[in-house]
């Protein structure tokens, strides 16, 4: 790995106010993590153009950071890398699996152009909680080795995501209550009118088990469209924070709009059963006297 700051694109000279993305601005003005090799690693597939050969200086770039810098294929990339100018040709794009918790890098250069440069060496293993102990003996051993400890980094991170995930389903929980009562409160208030309708209904020859069934029908419509709009929504509001807010594909999927039909209408069936249980158990002749 080597440390390098991109100086030119094409032979113009890169600056910061050049681009209108605050991150852009960020990358140019700072150092990128560079690296070297002349096999294709896994999880670096090509979207664009191919893998470099060691004849002539070339690079490979991740095409998330090809979009945001605006460089293509062909350009002719230039790093300042301690002190020495290294200049190199766009010849692919990379697109990356981050979640890999392999070494990746924005940027690859061929051998060939990094061959005198100085660098350090960085890999990535898995080591199991029986040998814990091996990270101090090699720290002790190798003075000038620097071991991360990923795995205490990702435990933090999964406490932080699990407490976020208990607000949401918390928040979610709430949210369902909410629209329940709203449910019952709307029923009860169509109570007597609905004891009326039904009454009216079996005196002209309607069963409870037809009238029953025409309630629950009414209830899983109401609860499907509730669910299907909350679904959209919830689809919606996805695609917008992984477009703009984390930067990362959005994934269609046809299994948030199933659940939001299937709870929707299984909620408004349980909900507006405890708000209609007593519309039919009063008998049409005394509902019509009432009337």
């Amino acid at each position: 790995m080597m440390r390098g700051r991109l100086i030119e694109v094409n032979s113009q000279p890169v600056r910061g106010e050049h681009y209108v993305e605050e991150r852009a601005r960020r990358l140019v003005e700072r150092e990128f993590n560079l690296s070297t090799m002349r096999e294709q690693q896994p999880y670096n597939d090509i979207v664009a153009g191919r893998w470099f050969d060691d004849t002539q200086p070339e690079a490979s770039i991740e095409e998330g950071l090809a979009k945001l810098l605006g460089l293509k294929l062909g350009d002719q990339l230039a790093f300042d890398i301690a002190g020495q100018k290294v200049e190199a040709k766009i010849t692919s794009l990379r697109r990356l699996e981050w979640g890999s918790m392999r070494v990746n890098f924005f940027v690859i250069i061929n051998p060939q152009a990094m061959r005198d440069m100085p660098r350090s060496w960085i890999t990535a293993i898995h080591l199991p909680a029986s040998k814990a102990a091996l990270e101090h003996e090699l720290t002790r051993d190798f003075p000038n080795l620097t071991v991360i400890d990923t795995g205490s980094i990702i435990r933090q991170l999964q406490d932080v995501l699990e407490q976020v995930i208990a607000a949401v389903e918390f928040l979610f929980l709430f949210t369902l209550a909410s629209g329940l009562l709203v449910l019952y409160a709307a029923l009860l208030g169509s109570h007597d009118e609905r004891i009326r309708e039904s009454g009216l209904l079996r005196a002209l020859g309607a069963t409870r088990t037809q009238l029953r069934q025409a309630q629950w029908v009414e209830l899983s419509l109401i609860g499907a469209l509730s669910g299907l709009l909350a679904a959209t929504g919830a689809a919606m509001t996805g695609w917008v924070l992984a477009r703009f807010a984390f930067d990362f594909p959005w994934t269609f999927s046809p299994a948030v709009w199933l659940a939001g039909l299937a709870g929707g209408a299984a909620c408004a069936v349980i909900g507006g059963w405890f708000g209609l249980r007593n519309v039919l158990n009063q008998p049409p002749l005394l509902t019509l006297r009432e009337s």
